[in-house]
């Protein structure tokens, strides 16, 4: 497909108003389960660090930051997700919410933040390059960049369950996984999101060519505390659906 992040992001902010109605303080049933707990284990103490929420969404990770101490900025490129986590965010949190590309983070100074997190966000983008170069820029000397993405070597144009005539779901099948560019993929009732596939080793060399280390890499899985609350989650055993990275300038 023939097509770039300015019309990504006019589905995202077409898809806001569901969107938001599926997350609560903890993010979505995904979220909560399998990503949030990475996510905090790898970003450790936040107090008093300079954060900048790269794709803030409706702002619930940017709000549970700035809880722990955080000085958080947020920058989501869809106007309806902001307006959605202005709206949600308490007057005793003070977070500064900007509209803006994190391909062109512009109005943002160089050496800004001592870390930056981006959940799910980086896949949505069509030059993902660009944000990565974007991100080094406002980070501080031997700052973090934490981020998480669908994972590229599963989730992948044409993936998804084989099922038998009754349902019951046999295997995850990947199909495409050397095609890089945007692909279509179905999120709630109606809208169809714009996603972009790269592989595995994309990700990587675009990240060490920036200038990032890295550091670790994580596939989210359930706990035995998730699989108590939430036993559907024991399919996350069987194929990983996330990837998330932390890398250091």
């Amino acid at each position: 497909m023939n097509i770039g992040t300015t019309e990504a992001a006019a589905r995202w902010d077409r898809f806001a108003d569901e969107y938001a109605r599926n997350h609560g303080e903890m993010g979505d049933l995904h979220k909560e389960a399998l990503l949030n707990p990475v996510l905090f284990s790898l970003i450790g103490d936040v107090s008093r660090k300079k954060l900048l929420d790269a794709g803030c969404g409706e702002g619930y990770l940017s709000r549970l930051l700035a809880r722990q101490g955080a000085l958080v900025t947020g920058v989501d490129y869809s106007p309806r997700m902001l307006e959605h986590a202005k709206s949600r965010t308490p007057n005793e949190l003070v977070i500064g919410y900007h509209h803006g590309n994190l391909e062109e983070l512009d109005f943002l100074e160089n050496d800004q933040f001592q870390l930056v997190v981006s959940n799910m966000v980086i896949q949505d983008l069509a030059n993902y390059e660009k944000a990565f170069q974007e991100v080094y820029r406002v980070l501080e000397k031997d700052g973090y960049f934490i981020f998480s993405i669908l994972h590229p070597c599963f989730v992948t144009p044409n993936s998804g369950w084989v099922k038998t005539e009754e349902g019951a779901k046999l295997y995850w099948k990947t199909d495409r996984y050397f095609y890089e560019g945007a692909y279509e993929q179905r999120i709630g009732e109606e809208e169809k999101m714009i996603l972009f596939h790269r592989t595995l080793t994309s990700y990587i060399n675009a990240l060490v060519q920036t200038g990032f280390l890295i550091e670790e890499v994580v596939e989210p899985k359930p706990s035995e505390e998730v699989l108590m609350k939430y036993p559907s989650f024991g399919e996350d055993l069987r194929c990983a659906d996330f990837l998330v990275f932390k890398v250091k300038k």
